[in-house]
This record gives structure tokens, C-alpha cells and sequence, in this order.
């Protein structure tokens, strides 16, 4: 069941993502364009992201096991770091660059974009860079 639920949630984000329009990097990046010609559309698909998933985190801390009888993992990390920092502004400008963040980036590249597919390309291997980083890093 918990596979199914999966699966379901994760046909429902992409259905999302592309009625949204933030599969299009296009509409992404004239939301980012704050000098150019901004197009704030995204701001509403981000305020109701923001409202849906609000009630439910509330939820979740609450209990212990999810409705499927699963464990709820939420992070429990709350400090702002030197790594959290470099991250963000990583992750900040591979999205201002190519205009996809890893979820609408798998939805197009799925949908066989090309930009999108390169773009999912890159990020698998800064996930393996990373990965050995880390590995090294804790030796």
C-alpha cells in the first residue's frame, strides 16, 4: 500500500507541477527575473504550497506513525550552517541558470525535454560528487 501511495502522490506533485507551469523553466525564470520582466504568477502556486503542507507538518510532528502505519521522519535539524548556506545559494543558482529545481526537472525530463534531461543528468552527478565527499569527509 505505502508503494501505492507513492506512486499516487507522486503522479499528483508532477500533474501539479505541470499545471502550475513550474515545469516550464520559461515561467520559472520570469519569475526570478525581479528587474526584467517579472511574471509573480508563481508566487500563488508557492502560497498554496505553503498553506497545504502548514496543517499537515503541524500533523505530522504530532504523531508517530504515519496513516499507512509507517514512521514519520521529520528532520529534527534547526541550525543555520556554513553547509546549509553553501547549499542554498548552490541550489539558488542552478535554479536562477537553467530555470528547474530537481522535481519539476524530473517531470520534464520525463516528459523527454532535452534541457531537462541534462539538467537531471547533472544533478545525479553532483549527488555522486557529494556522496564521496561526504564519505571522505567522515574518514
Amino acid at each position: 500500500m505505502a508503494a501505492v501511495s507513492a506512486l499516487f502522490a507522486g503522479l499528483l506533485f508532477g500533474l501539479g507541477l505541470m499545471v502550475s507551469g513550474m515545469a516550464d523553466p520559461a515561467k520559472v525564470l520570469g519569475f526570478l527575473d525581479l528587474f526584467g520582466a517579472w511574471d509573480p504568477s508563481l508566487i500563488f502556486v508557492m502560497v498554496g504550497a505553503i498553506l497545504l503542507s502548514a496543517p499537515a507538518f503541524f500533523l505530522a510532528r504530532r504523531r508517530r506513525r504515519s496513516m499507512l502505519d509507517l514512521p514519520v521522519q521529520i528532520p529534527a535539524a534547526a541550525a543555520i550552517t556554513v553547509r546549509l548556506i553553501a547549499g542554498s545559494a548552490v541550489f539558488g543558482i542552478g535554479w536562477g541558470l537553467a530555470g528547474f529545481c530537481p522535481g519539476p526537472a524530473l517531470v520534464s525530463a520525463a516528459a523527454g525535454y532535452p534541457k531537462a534531461i541534462g539538467f537531471v543528468a547533472a544533478m545525479i552527478a553532483g549527488m555522486l560528487v557529494f556522496d564521496q565527499l561526504e564519505r571522505i569527509r567522515r574518514r
